[in-house]
């Protein structure tokens, strides 16, 4: 996606700047490769910097209020301070590294329902900072993320949506403020014990922290709890699980253990 806009900052004749980048689509870990193209306006211009941001959408919930902001987790300044003639145009590449971490917003093809995710530039001009648009961004799942939501199909679960939320999962090693919950409705041999099944991804380099987490079903008398499991899986050793079942064997005893499954 392309986008390009006046400084606002400049008035009429400041410059213009442009971000293209040669693929929208990477995977946790990954590069985004591109340019950003500064047009000089009709007077010469100091520069401060350009700067790239990825973001998304999270879901902040306070004490008394829940909302949604859009928040920056990656960032990488393109250029350090230059001068900018008039009329002159300055092309910068840039390989800006996406964190392991970050959200996925794309599965076969689709865009995960709930999901935002883009690369904003940002350049300042006499202390006044411009703030682009968002170039709309696609995370793939890695190999093994794949393999986890694949198996979860298999078994009959259905994608419902899924979100970002601030905050830390106890027990899990995380780098970034928030992480995301995958939604799925429950497999027709799991609806009577379960409303839905949350999944969770906290990736790095080596391997993958899987966190699963089962929104029960109450009964008349009980009250539906949260049930949490926790597992990581190798990135170079993925292939070697039959993951439907080891995921099927697991749902199972879960939910046998607190009597919500025969």
């Amino acid at each position: 996606m392309v986008f390009k806009r006046l400084m606002q900052s400049m008035g009429v004749g400041g410059p213009a700047v442009e971000t293209v980048l040669a693929n929208p689509n990477c995977r946790p870990g990954g590069v985004l490769e591109g340019r950003v193209q500064v047009a000089g306006g009709d007077h010469a211009t100091d520069i401060e910097y350009v700067a790239l941001g990825l973001l998304t959408r999270v879901e902040v919930e306070g004490a008394d209020s829940e909302y949604e902001t859009t928040q920056e987790f990656a960032r990488q300044q393109v250029t350090g301070r230059f001068r900018l003639e008039a009329g002159q145009r300055y092309d910068i590449p840039f390989r800006f590294a996406v964190p392991w971490e970050t959200p996925l917003t794309d599965l076969y093809g689709h865009r995960l329902h709930g999901m935002t995710m883009g690369l904003r530039t940002e350049l300042e001009v006499a202390r006044a900072v411009d703030k682009g648009d968002l170039d709309a961004v696609s995370v793939h799942p890695l190999p093994a993320q794949e393999r986890l939501l694949e198996a979860l199909l298999r078994l009959g679960f259905r994608f419902a949506r899924a979100d970002v939320e601030r905050g830390q999962i106890y027990g899990v090693r995380q780098s970034l403020p928030f992480y995301q919950e995958i939604e799925f409705y429950p497999a027709p041999q799991y609806a009577g014990a379960i409303n839905q099944l949350e999944v969770t991804f906290i990736t790095d380099p080596r391997q993958v922290q899987v966190v699963l987490e089962m929104d029960k079903r109450g009964g008349l008398f009980t009250e539906g709890r949260d049930a949490f499991g926790r597992f990581t899986v190798d990135h170079a050793t993925v292939d070697r699980t039959d993951w439907a079942a080891q995921l099927d064997g697991w749902l199972r005893q879960s939910l046998q253990r607190r009597g919500l499954f025969s």
